[in-house]
């Protein structure tokens, strides 16, 4: 039966006798991901579907479901070191993981009917701007403290920040924290729409849009993405979109390079994560692009 649900997810393309070599290639390539995706704050989804969906011969669909386990699993193998090494708040993943989760839940629903073709070029496009824009704009924390506003104070979204590598420590506080609840409700529907964990824009919306110190904003990303992931593979497993076959491996190689990436998270330059989140983000939105456009299939 294991391998009668093996082959169900290989492509008719004669690739089904060499199912554990394919399997041991997905543990390699969930290892490797972990590691980068930490370090990045993507969640190792928005790496996990495009490759995984490109480069193995398994149904898209499987590839989905076990793209959103995937993330999840990632950032709760990396959240308690990030955590105990204060590389992210728990205070401001709560109340943003709440808005992101109800809207996944909706996009997992959405996402199991839709033909993918036009939002994949939407997506692609989307995420290829944002790294354009990150790029372009520097560090929203590095101009400073900024005064909360009314909702950012309320909820006591602030906090102090100390990198070890640089040597700083900066009190930072949240601004136009309506409108990063609105993006994160946005980022949650079409993270449970792709399967990709949506950690991709997690980075900007906290950065550039709230005003969170960036490696804050890259550990927090993954908290958030353990919470709103959650949502979202229910509808999935609940769909039958999900093989233990294929989740199986790709978990164990993501957690165990996730446990690697938070350590050298705390250890990386500011610039260099900043160049990495560049690169993860203009490498998965050309792919998402071109997907979409039917160039790369």
């Amino acid at each position: 039966m294991f391998f009668g649900y093996v082959a169900s997810a290989l492509a008719s393309d004669g690739t089904a006798h060499a199912w554990w070599t394919w399997l041991l290639a997905l543990f390699a390539v969930s290892f490797a991901i972990g590691i980068i995706a930490v370090i990045a704050g993507v969640g190792g989804g928005v790496l996990f579907v495009p490759i995984v969906g490109s480069f193995f011969p398994f149904h898209l669909d499987f590839v989905r479901g076990a793209g959103l386990l995937f993330a999840l699993a990632g950032t709760l193998a990396a959240g308690p070191m990030l955590l105990r090494n204060r590389m992210a708040s728990l205070r401001l993943a709560v109340p943003l993981a709440l808005a992101g989760s109800i809207a996944s839940f909706a996009g997992a629903v959405v996402g199991l009917s839709l033909r993918t073709d036009i939002v994949q070029v939407a997506l692609g496009a989307t995420v290829i701007a944002i790294a354009v824009l990150i790029w372009r704009t520097k560090d929203a924390s590095a101009a400073g403290i900024v005064e909360s506003d009314a909702l950012g104070a309320m909820l006591r979204l602030r906090g102090k920040f100390e990198d070890p590598v640089e040597g700083v420590a900066i009190d930072w506080r949240t601004r136009r924290t309506l409108g990063g609840f609105a993006a994160f409700a946005g980022i949650g529907f079409l993270g449970g729409v792709f399967g990709l964990g949506a950690g991709f824009a997690n980075v900007p919306a906290l950065n550039l849009l709230m005003a969170a110190p960036l490696k804050l904003a890259v550990g927090t990303s993954g908290l958030i993405i353990s919470i709103v992931n959650s949502s979202a593979a229910w509808v999935y497993i609940h769909r039958g979109a999900l093989l233990p076959a294929l989740a199986v491996p790709a978990i164990l190689g993501v957690m165990l390079g996730s446990r690697i990436g938070a350590r050298l998270l705390a250890r990386t330059p500011t610039a260099v994560v900043r160049r990495l989140v560049i690169a993860v983000m203009l490498v998965a939105g050309t792919r998402a692009l071109l997907r979409g456009l039917g160039v790369w299939p």
